[in-house]
């Protein structure tokens, strides 16, 4: 695998997952087609020059320095860490991504400093190893069941099931877990029962719960904004009877209530 260097490494976030984040890659191989709003932007700061760069990810091969480096500076100030916003910590098939994502964790749990990830890749069961923190918070993306969708859309990330079994093997050896339902399509793009998927993931801690955006098919659809709302309400209702956190990720004043503003707290 190619790497760059880089001159430094954890940045703070916007974002609710963490207060602090890091991306050690630049590229993904899942190769979404939603399309992916990081690689859009690569290409328009002039990172990478198109789609092809994109899926073949580069390794920071200084990763573990910068951080070492970084966090003696920065770990009485940081509550959490992200992995990752603009890239995968878990990439499917992807041994030495895996390898550094899980050295970077272990570190950052031995200073003291909880992390939460997200993958479309398959989260490793040595993460339920007493070596790493049970603060930390492991979740996967979930947009759809149906693996045509997951062909068309997420050509290269890893299969629904495979997601969503080893998701559940943490879950049952106790540790946090999480699902993000983002972007979600609108029935002009595929027609599914939201509910059946909510019910594959009833086992999990928390859902968050966000619409496609930079598509011209979902902002064509003509009852967007009502089809998002009935979602949302059907997970507020959802997660209130399965005790389960949640957080709508749509601006507008009809989404508001929905917001748990303590989901991210730990």
């Amino acid at each position: 695998m190619k790497s760059i260097t880089r001159k430094s490494l954890l940045y703070k976030s916007k974002v609710n997952y963490g207060d602090y984040s890091l991306n050690h890659i630049e590229g993904c191989s899942h190769g979404c087609k939603f399309p992916c709003y990081e690689m859009m932007q690569k290409i328009r700061y002039g990172k990478i020059k198109d789609y092809a760069e994109w899926i073949k990810p580069k390794l920071v091969k200084n990763a573990l320095e910068l951080l070492d480096k970084e966090i003696s500076k920065l770990k009485d100030k940081i509550k959490a860490v992200h992995l990752c916003f603009s890239t995968d910590p878990f990439m499917f098939k992807q041994e030495e991504i895996k390898e550094l994502s899980l050295e970077i964790i272990f570190r950052l749990n031995k200073n003291g400093i909880r992390v939460t990830t997200l993958t479309k890749g398959i989260c490793p069961k040595e993460l339920a190893d007493d070596k790493y923190s049970k603060k930390n918070e492991y979740g996967i993306t979930l947009v759809s069941l149906d693996p045509e969708f997951q062909k068309m859309y997420e050509p290269g990330a890893s299969p629904v099931g495979k997601r969503l079994e080893t998701l559940k093997y943490l879950h049952d050896k106790g540790l946090k877990t999480w699902v993000s339902i983002e972007p979600y399509p609108t029935p002009n793009i595929i027609e599914q029962d939201f509910l059946k998927l909510l019910e594959k993931i009833k086992f999990v801690d928390k859902i968050v719960f966000g619409s496609w955006n930079y598509n011209s098919q979902v902002s064509a659809y003509p009852n967007k904004d009502k089809f998002y709302l009935e979602c949302s309400e059907t997970l507020a209702k959802f997660c209130k009877k399965n005790g389960i956190r949640f957080h709508v990720k749509i601006k507008g004043k009809e989404f508001e209530k929905l917001k748990d503003t303590n989901i991210f707290k730990n």
